[in-house]
């Protein structure tokens, strides 16, 4: 059985790039949503002052992930502009090329760092 993969990223957003974003990160969650049916959530949050940005998602194994970053990893250059990218957190095992591919993403985003939480102890009850 293979393990899910979480994904944490934070950014800060750029001054008055907010309503911006707002509709990217609505556009980029539609073409997740149509385009990565494995994929268990895919969520974005804002902060109450709107400085900052969360996104979060979940994957039903490193493979996901991947999928992942060769579909939508086009679009996220345009973010850039929106948003400096502070860090992205990844709880599970992924493979080498996925955390490449993320800290190219961090670089190009803004230099964010890239993290890797193993597990421990734990169990998951995602649909299957």
């Amino acid at each position: 059985m293979t393990d899910p993969i979480i994904y944490v990223d934070n950014s800060e957003i750029r001054e008055g790039q907010f309503e911006a974003l707002k509709a990217a990160m609505n556009e980029l969650a539609q073409f997740v949503e149509a385009n990565e049916t494995q994929i268990y959530a895919y969520r974005v949050y804002f902060n109450e002052p709107r400085t900052r940005m969360t996104v979060i998602h979940i994957h039903p194994d490193a493979e996901s992930l991947e999928f992942h970053t060769k579909v939508a990893g086009p679009l996220f250059p345009k973010f850039a502009g929106f948003v400096k990218l502070l860090s992205i957190d990844l709880y599970g095992a992924p493979s080498e090329y996925i955390v490449e591919q993320l800290r190219q993403k961090a670089e190009a985003l803004g230099g964010g760092t890239v993290k890797i939480h193993s597990l421990h102890a734990g169990f998951a009850r995602f649909p299957r």
